[in-house]
C-alpha cells in the first residue's frame, strides 16, 4: 500500500468537508423555498376564502336591504277585498279600508295568520255568517295574511309560507281567494310543529275547487315570490301601520274591524256575540246587515 504524503490527505479532507458543507447549503435553500412557496399558498388560500367570505356577506346585506317586489295585483292595501258573490273586488275600484261613515255596505276587516289557533276558532265559528253577508252584498271582508308566528315552526317559518301561499292565490285565483282561507284554516297544523310542507300547502289550496292556474300558483309557492313581501307587510302592520283602522299599536291575532271599531272578543269565540258587533257596528235601520238564509249558524259553509 502506498502512503500518500499528510499534505495530500488533509487536502482530500478538506475538499469532501467543502462538498459536505454545499450539499447542506443547497439543501437549505431548497428547504427555504419551499416553505416560502407553502406561505406563499396559505396566504392565497386564506386571501381567496376571505374575498369569498366578503362575497357572500355583501351578498346577504344588498339583498337583506333591497325592497321587496310588488305584492299580489288584489292585495294593494296587503289585504284582498272579497264582495258579492264572492268574488275579488278589484284594487282600483276597491275603496280604501277605513271606517266607513254610514255606508249602506258593512265593511269587515280581518287580520290573520294561518297557523293561529285563535285564528282558526273565529273563522269556524263565523265564516258561514260572514259569507252569507258578502254573498247577499250586505257586507264585504278585507282578509290580510299576516306572519307574526313565524317563529313556532321549528324553524321552517310556516306563518309566512302559508301567507305567500295564500297570496300567490290572490294573484292568480282572487276570485277562489276567500274559499281558500277557509281551507287553510281546516289544514291548519298544531302551533310548535314543523307545519305543512310547501308541496303540502300547494296541495291544499289548488284542490280548493274553482281554482285557477295550478301550475302558476305552484310555481309561485315553490320561489316564495311573496314571502319578502309577506314579511315587510307583517312588519310594517305590527309596528302600528293598520289600515282598516285608527290603531296605532298592535293588538296580535286575530284581528278583526267592522266599520274601523276592533271586535273585542271573549272566548270561546260565539257567532251570537260576532253577530250583535256586526249590527251594533254597522248602526240601526236600513243599514243594519241582514244575511241570507245561508248564513245561520247551523248552515254548512262552502
Amino acid at each position: 500500500m502506498t502512503n500518500r504524503p499528510e499534505g495530500d490527505a488533509r487536502a482530500e479532507r478538506n475538499q469532501r468537508r467543502a462538498a459536505a458543507r454545499e450539499r447542506a447549503q443547497r439543501a437549505r435553500l431548497q428547504q427555504k423555498r419551499r416553505q416560502r412557496g407553502l406561505r406563499l399558498g396559505l396566504q392565497i388560500g386564506l386571501g381567496v376564502v376571505l374575498l369569498a367570505a366578503v362575497t357572500v356577506v355583501t351578498l346577504v346585506l344588498v339583498d337583506s336591504t333591497k325592497p321587496a317586489g310588488p305584492g299580489p295585483s288584489s292585495m294593494s292595501q296587503g289585504g284582498i277585498t272579497i264582495g258579492q258573490d264572492l268574488k275579488a273586488v278589484s284594487a282600483s275600484t276597491s275603496p280604501q279600508p277605513s271606517a266607513t261613515d254610514g255606508a249602506d255596505t258593512v265593511r269587515i276587516t280581518m287580520y290573520v295568520d294561518y297557523n293561529c289557533a285563535e285564528c282558526a276558532d273565529f273563522v269556524q265559528t263565523n265564516n258561514a255568517y260572514i259569507r252569507g253577508l258578502v254573498e247577499s252584498g250586505a257586507a264585504t271582508v278585507d282578509i290580510h295574511p299576516v306572519a307574526t308566528l313565524s317563529n313556532r315552526s321549528q324553524g321552517t317559518k310556516y306563518s309566512l309560507r302559508a301567507a305567500n301561499a295564500a297570496a300567490c292565490v290572490a294573484e292568480s285565483s282572487p276570485d277562489q281567494f276567500f274559499a281558500v282561507n277557509k281551507a287553510l284554516f281546516a289544514a291548519q297544523p298544531e302551533e310548535g310543529t314543523a307545519g305543512l310542507t310547501d308541496a303540502q300547502l300547494t296541495k291544499v289550496v289548488t284542490g280548493v275547487s274553482g281554482v285557477q292556474s295550478g301550475s302558476t300558483i305552484t310555481k309561485c309557492i315553490d320561489e316564495q315570490r311573496y314571502g319578502k313581501w309577506v314579511d315587510e307587510r307583517t312588519t310594517a302592520v305590527t309596528g302600528g301601520d293598520i289600515p282598516g283602522s285608527d290603531l296605532t299599536e298592535w293588538p296580535g291575532v286575530p284581528l278583526v274591524l267592522v266599520n274601523g271599531q276592533r271586535y273585542e272578543y271573549s272566548q270561546p269565540f260565539t257567532n251570537d256575540e260576532f253577530r250583535t258587533f256586526v249590527i251594533t257596528a254597522a248602526g240601526s235601520g236600513d243599514a243594519t246587515p241582514t244575511p241570507t238564509p245561508s248564513a245561520s249558524p247551523s248552515a254548512s259553509a262552502s
